[in-house]
Order: structure tokens, then C-alpha cells, then sequence
């Protein structure tokens, strides 16, 4: 009897572990202040909403984008795309309920925070 590798076992797999752990841990932190903030009828701002106004559908995607490289099948290339399409459209229609709900706050919270990717962090130098 001769003894396979895992495939599961390899590099690919065990830093897609890692992004899709991340995936859920970006769901929790964006649902953790999302619940305080719909709690309070506010705005979210803080946390991770400080960064991105959507979040936990960048979570959802990243989680789906790493099933396509784990298991790159037909039905998760077909998947992916539509999600992508999907989020976004839905992530218009949420900033418009957003933007007459809560009106020129949010207006300028959606000016300053980018929607999906992060921008970079201005590093200073120590004087």
C-alpha cells in the first residue's frame, strides 16, 4: 500500500483557509457595529465601517472568491460574477435608502469612506 498526499494539504489550500477565516472575521467585526448602530437608528462609522461602507459583502465575496480557487467547478465560476454583480447593485440600493433616511451625514460618510476596497493608510513619519 503506498501512502498519498493530502490535497488538501498544500499551500494553496492552507492560505485559502486563512482568507476565508478572515472572510468571517470581516462579517463579524461589520455585523457587530452594524447591529449597535441599527440599534441606536445612527449611522454606522466606526470599527471597520470607518474604512468601508460595505463591509460584509467584501467579506461574502472574499469567502466565494476563495471557494472558486478551492473547488474551481462550474458552478462557482458561474457563481461568482453574479454575486459580484449582485452586492453591488444591492449595495447602490442600500446607500440610497441610507442617503434619505439619514441624509447629508450620510451623504458625507459616503464621500470620505470608499465602498468596497480600502484605501491606504498615509503613514507619518515620527518627528
Amino acid at each position: 500500500m503506498r501512502w498519498q498526499r493530502d490535497p488538501h494539504l498544500n499551500l494553496l489550500h492552507l492560505l485559502s483557509n486563512v482568507l476565508i477565516a478572515a472572510g468571517f472575521i470581516l462579517l463579524y467585526q461589520a455585523w457587530r457595529v452594524l447591529y449597535a448602530a441599527q440599534t441606536e437608528r445612527r449611522v454606522a462609522v466606526s470599527g471597520i465601517y470607518a474604512r468601508l461602507r460595505h463591509p460584509q459583502y467584501l467579506g461574502f465575496l472574499t469567502i466565494i472568491f476563495v471557494f472558486l480557487l478551492q473547488w474551481p467547478t462550474l458552478l462557482t465560476l458561474i457563481m461568482f460574477p453574479i454575486l459580484v454583480v449582485v452586492y453591488h447593485r444591492l449595495s447602490k440600493h442600500e446607500e440610497q435608502n441610507m442617503a434619505a433616511e439619514f441624509g447629508e451625514e450620510y451623504i458625507e460618510y459616503a464621500r470620505r469612506v470608499p465602498a468596497f476596497i480600502p484605501k491606504r493608510r498615509n503613514k507619518r513619519p515620527v518627528t
